[in-house]
């Protein structure tokens, strides 16, 4: 097995040569910067991640410009990205460091951490980052990355494996170049250590990696023990206009707080409610939508109703019918109104 020190070195030495370097959000100190890309990495992927990323950047260049926007203007340029939380956190976020702390990032972990979205291992690297200090990251890449290389068992997300894996971070981290052993922990898990079809051939470390002498890179780390996933079902009111559709914003917490998506409820409650006659009812076809902890069936129905329709209450939107999918809607719900967009155009 690798001695922890030579595992920091190799490591190190890898990241320098064949590791990330061109990413949007690296070759910076902007804490700004840093924090964005690593809330929106957060369960997703670096591809999807870099539009959104410099989209954002566009719209809100700094903290206080997203300290002040409105939160409906953050959630529309965070549409599509899913887990929403992260963006209202995200949010909240810049207004707490605009407002307590003068528009400057804590510099040290143990601050950040208290911020709201970042937990400890985002604040660490953060904190390696933009200032340097050595600080350990553990999100699931370099748990898998540890589970694998030192032959740790056990789920990852026990209270038990996770107090080892942190105390096994902890002990990993160099004296110097914190920023490329961080970044060469986040390199290895993402392109070489993978979940599937890991790249051993590749890796500076499989000659001590536990999974790969013993081959059980499939093995770890070990899975969360299986529990049922959760069926639910939803109906939701699609009303046009002909035009138009009609939409309408979702509290701000819960299931894709804060986005637009069109009326939920039985048809004829929902119609009443809105004051609203329709000339035609369509059921559509149904759609599945994967979450992590449940899955849900979306069951829409195509109303339309007179042109001349009012419906202007707060919280309702008209949006044009063949615009209405770019706006801030979910990702279920985009592929609802473009099919219906289609069917109409």
């Amino acid at each position: 097995m690798a001695t922890q020190h030579s595992f920091t070195e190799r490591l190190i030495t890898w990241q320098k040569a064949a590791g990330r370097h061109e990413l949007p959000w690296q070759n910076t100190r902007d804490p700004y910067r840093i924090w964005l890309s690593e809330i929106m990495l957060q369960q997703t992927q670096v591809a999807t991640v870099i539009p959104y990323y410099q989209r954002f950047l566009a719209s809100f260049p700094d903290v206080q410009a997203l300290a002040a926007a409105p939160i409906e203007q953050v959630i529309e340029h965070w549409a599509g990205l899913g887990y929403y939380a992260r963006a209202r956190n995200l949010h909240r976020c810049a207004q707490q460091i605009a407002a307590v702390h003068a528009g400057k990032f804590p510099k040290a972990a143990e601050q950040l951490a208290e911020l709201p979205g970042i937990g400890r291992s985002t604040a660490a690297a953060i904190a390696a980052f933009a200032f340097g200090q050595r600080a350990a990251i553990l999100d699931g890449n370099v748990k898998r990355v540890l589970c694998r290389q030192f032959g740790i068992d056990g789920f990852p997300g026990a209270s038990a494996v996770d107090r080892s894996l942190w105390a096994l971070a902890e002990s990993l981290l160099p004296e110097t170049d914190i920023e490329a052993y961080t970044q060469g922990l986040m390199d290895l898990g993402a392109t070489l250590c993978t979940r599937a079809r890991p790249r051993c051939g590749y890796c500076p470390m499989a000659t001590d990696c536990i999974a790969c002498r013993d081959g059980r890179q499939a093995e770890l780390p070990t899975a969360r023990p299986r529990a049922p996933v959760p069926e639910r079902s939803a109906s939701f009111v699609l009303i046009t206009d002909g035009a138009r559709l009609l939409l309408e914003r979702r509290p701000p917490s819960g299931l894709w707080g804060g986005l637009l998506v069109p009326p939920e409820g039985e048809v004829e409650a929902t119609l009443a409610r809105l004051g609203l006659q329709a000339t035609e009812r369509q059921p559509l076809a149904s759609l599945k939508h994967a979450f992590t902890h449940f899955r849900l069936t979306l069951q829409p129905t195509l109303c339309t109703v007179a042109a001349s329709t009012g419906c202007a209450e707060a919280g309702l939107e008209w949006l044009a019918l063949d615009k209405a999918a770019e706006a801030g809607v979910p990702t279920p719900i985009r592929k609802l109104i473009r099919q219906v967009a289609s069917a109409r155009g």
